[in-house]
């Protein structure tokens, strides 16, 4: 990976395609981008590009929603949307993205005009399947700065089960600036292992759904977060000793360490793990047992990277028979427009659901 670089999420609210989405939207996204500092010149692009999209979502998309949240550096903060729809798709993205394409019936600024005001923008569409759009808004002064404006070499997306405003599921990501051996953790050390960053990442889907479930995806965040573990299993030590006292869930932590050229992964319960490369899907193994309650010995796994490729984790509220090859190009697009893809390919209405993806060039 040429640069690990994470952004810290905190999803605010989806929005469902409904007649009053628009303004909605257009409402929270403006008040949310003034609460994290953003100018006032600056608040109202964000508002006017949140309203263009929920526009062509409520008038010309199947099942659109659009989820909106901050971003976080250590030091700024930014306003990200995501829109996920299931048809009717776009055969020609690029002349949508031209200058003077709009649809009818909204505000006209059309595509291309959103994705200038954006610092980061990506769209993927599949004809008769759906289109993802992902945007990121930051402060001026922190684009001059470089503190925005470079895609996340992670992201994910999590939604409640419906008729819920709380999810059970949650992930994280950070950054480990070195790979030297953790004694916690179990693994013997590799002669592959060197000193350069490395990325953790954790998914924890808390058992049930609602309040009680969330409680458990927040103390796995926190814990992961908090630890002073390196890799896999000591992470999901401390990750089950957090969830003591809650309902517990299902974790699964990856290690992806771009100059080893290695994935290691370690899971407990019923979350699923895909290593996807541009012509192959190789699943990853998690042991029974519920995190927080009853964990059995820990195994971690250690496979190669494949140039061009990235790491899926999700949990039960997406199913299992998705292919890569029903959504052509999808390897090509950020993490945060796969995860969407993956989610409307995927995802299901009866639970919770949690997808996060790690995407670079290693």
């Amino acid at each position: 990976m040429t640069s690990l670089r994470v952004l810290d999420c905190e999803d605010i609210a989806w929005f469902r395609a409904d007649p009053e989405m628009p303004s909605a939207a257009r409402g929270a996204a403006a008040t949310l981008a003034r609460r994290i500092g953003l100018e006032g010149y600056r608040a109202s692009e964000v508002a006017l590009a949140v309203t263009e999209a929920a526009t062509n979502l409520q008038r010309h998309a199947t099942d659109g929603a659009l989820l909106l949240r901050v971003l976080r550096t250590p030091d700024r903060a930014g306003v990200e949307f995501v829109t996920v729809d299931t048809g009717p798709g776009m055969a020609d993205v690029e002349a949508a993205l031209a200058d003077g394409t709009s649809t009818a019936g909204t505000l006209g600024i059309g595509l291309g005009a959103l994705a200038r005001l954006a610092d980061v923008f990506d769209i993927h569409s599949v004809p008769g399947r759906g289109t993802v759009i992902a945007a990121q808004f930051w402060a001026r002064e922190a684009m001059a700065e470089k503190a925005g404006g470079q895609p996340s070499v992670a992201s994910g997306l999590t939604r409640p089960i419906s008729g819920e405003t709380t999810c059970g599921d949650a992930w994280a990501v950070r950054v480990d600036p070195g790979t030297d051996h953790d004694p916690r953790s179990g693994v013997a050390p590799s002669a592959a292992s060197s000193p350069e960053p490395a990325i953790l990442v954790m998914l924890c889907d808390g058992l049930g759904h609602g309040p009680m479930a969330a409680l458990a995806g927040e103390a796995a965040v926190k814990a992961f977060r908090g630890s002073t573990a390196r890799h896999p299993e000591g992470l999901l030590r401390d990750i089950h000793t957090a969830l003591r006292g809650t309902r517990g869930g299902a974790v699964a932590v990856a290690r992806i360490e771009p100059s080893a050229q290695r994935l290691l992964y370690c899971g407990i319960g019923n979350v699923s793990g895909v290593l996807l490369g541009p012509d192959s899907r190789n699943g990853l193994l998690s042991a029974p047992g519920i995190v927080g309650q009853q964990m059995r010995s820990l195994r971690t796994f250690e496979l190669p990277l494949k140039p061009g490729g990235a790491l899926v984790m999700h949990s039960d509220g997406l199913t299992e028979r998705w292919k890569a090859d029903d959504v052509p190009g999808l390897l090509r697009h950020t993490p945060a427009v796969m995860a969407g893809q993956l989610l409307r390919e995927a995802g299901v209405r009866r639970d919770d659901a949690g997808i996060v993806v790690v995407k670079g060039a290693w």
